[in-house]
């Protein structure tokens, strides 16, 4: 037997009912909620034709990007199979037939923008990197050869050129005014779909430490970008393009609502030194930095919130020369507030080489300004960047205070400085690293040398045992040290 007035279907029956009883306007509410309803749908319909006449004016300049490579085959590589890669050939006949190298074709696609009239355009370097041909489809149809004036792998992006007459070009906007939540569409050609047109919201700005690229910045959106997305632009909702489509996070290869683009802003810069010299070419400032956690604020006794620590300063570098000391916490470059190495890293490669810049730091907890040069990042900026560190230590008394902290040092002799590459430096090596320990919490490695403890230059482990056994339990040793040819400060708390 059903039993009818338990269903929900009867239940909303009833309800409906008893509100129509209870209530006598129940008509002029409809009426009224009609109305509303009608309302909100020409809201609607409006949004939905203003986004449809944004896509119209900018996609006739989003183009469609095929190319071509040649890839070399061998044993350990893909491509077209062949009867003597199969395991019972290579077992029986491989020493006496050697596989030949073999080279076939490869094609990619990706998508671009027209940004200038003298058909430059805008894509990601790996959707062309080592491309043997380039061909660029427009929206009208036309199909042209293109030619490669610039890449820069270090963010991923490339500038074509194609001879044609009457191109419809992009507006570029200003990245910098864009807002986490703000709508955005992008336009490409995933798997070849061509002129596909996805919508989404910003998710993020100022992503870092992705991987993909040296130079990271990337603004993060959950429209939908898929392979071949690559290099097409990003919008707003003023028709502008934001960005550079770059890649997405996924384990399955689709889009999962993560997805990257490189701003217009960096973009911009990039492409416009590739167009004028074919390169790029970045400012350098010659130091080894790293971020400033709470933990180091507070071993370093200063209040600030973000900033850069100055681990190492290259003597005869700009930031050397321009008096920048090692500890220094940078907070402002350029008149542009730091809050991280990359926002660091990014702003002192966007200056041209040559300019001086303001560079707000705090030095001991005091704030200065100092005004630095920036000169031409040189392609090996570690051999660039050396420091020698200097001055004396105070001696001390006996005692094994390290095993506390779960390390064993040992004094750097000039026999073992150049056994590990350290020649000309002084400091305490670390022989071991006790397991669970503070220094291994740290992340301390065997091998690294300990230059300086609490900011006191550290010349043997007497000095070490010495600033270590001054420092009261429960309290942050601020330790530089030195793995290779990187310094980064370290803190361990005392127990």
């Amino acid at each position: 037997m059903r039993i009818w007035n338990r269903s929900p279907l009867f239940m909303g029956m009833i309800t409906v009912l008893a509100l129509l009883l209870l209530n006598g306007n129940a008509a002029p509410l409809n009426a009224q909620t009609d109305a509303e309803t009608r309302e909100a749908i020409q809201m609607l319909v409006k949004a939905s034709k203003a986004r449809a006449a944004i896509v119209k004016m900018v996609s006739p300049a989003v183009v469609h990007i095929s190319v071509e490579k040649t890839v070399k085959n061998n044993s350990q590589q893909g491509g077209a199979p062949d009867m003597f890669d199969d395991e019972f050939f290579r077992r029986f006949f491989a020493p006496r037939l050697p596989i030949p190298p073999r080279e076939f074709k490869q094609r990619g696609l990706g998508s671009g923008s027209i940004v200038d009239a003298r058909g430059y355009i805008l894509t990601n370097n790996h959707v062309i990197e080592d491309a043997d041909r380039i061909l660029v489809k427009l929206k009208d149809g036309r199909e042209i050869e293109a030619k490669l004036i610039g890449a820069d792998p270090k963010t991923d992006l490339a500038v074509l050129q194609i001879q044609a007459d009457n191109l419809p070009l992009v507006k570029l906007g200003d990245s910098d005014l864009l807002e986490v939540g703000e709508t955005v569409i992008a336009i490409g050609n995933p798997y070849g779909l061509e002129q596909t047109v996805t919508q989404g919201i910003v998710s993020a700005k100022g992503r870092s430490q992705v991987g993909l690229t040296d130079y990271e910045d990337f603004i993060q959106t959950d429209a939908s970008i898929n392979p071949g997305n690559s290099g097409g632009p990003l919008i707003n909702l003023k028709g502008e393009v934001v960005g550079v489509n770059t890649f997405i996070f996924s384990r399955s290869g689709g889009s999962v609502g993560i997805g990257f683009s490189i701003p217009i802003n960096m973009a911009k810069e990039v492409m416009r030194s590739l167009i004028e010299t074919g390169k790029v070419t970045r400012g350098f400032l010659g130091v080894v930095i790293q971020d400033v956690t709470q933990e180091l604020a507070d071993a370093l006794k200063v209040e600030v919130n973000g900033g850069v620590l100055i681990a190492n300063v290259g003597p005869s570098t700009p930031a050397g020369r321009s008096g920048v000391q090692q500890g220094d916490i940078i907070t402002r470059f350029n008149g542009r507030e730091v809050k991280t190495s990359n926002a660091l890293r990014n702003a002192v490669a966007a200056v041209k080489p040559g300019v001086t810049v303001p560079v707000d730091i705090l030095r001991e907890g005091k704030p200065m300004r100092l005004r630095v040069t920036i000169g031409e990042q040189p392609t090996d900026m570690r051999a660039a960047i050396e420091d020698r560190g200097k001055g004396g230590g105070r001696p001390g008394g006996a005692g094994r205070p390290e095993e506390a902290l779960g390390l064993q040092v040992e004094t750097l002799s000039p026999e073992l400085a150049g056994r590990l590459g350290y020649d000309g430096l002084r400091g305490v090596v670390i022989a071991q690293v006790a397991p669970n320990s503070p220094a291994a919490e740290a992340g301390l490695r065997q091998r690294a040398l300990i230059e300086k403890v609490n900011r006191e230059s550290i010349h043997n482990v007497q000095q070490f045992r010495t600033v270590i056994s001054k420092t009261p339990s429960g309290s942050s040793i601020l330790l530089l040290v030195r793995l290779g040819n990187s310094n980064q400060f370290v803190v361990i708390k005392k127990p």
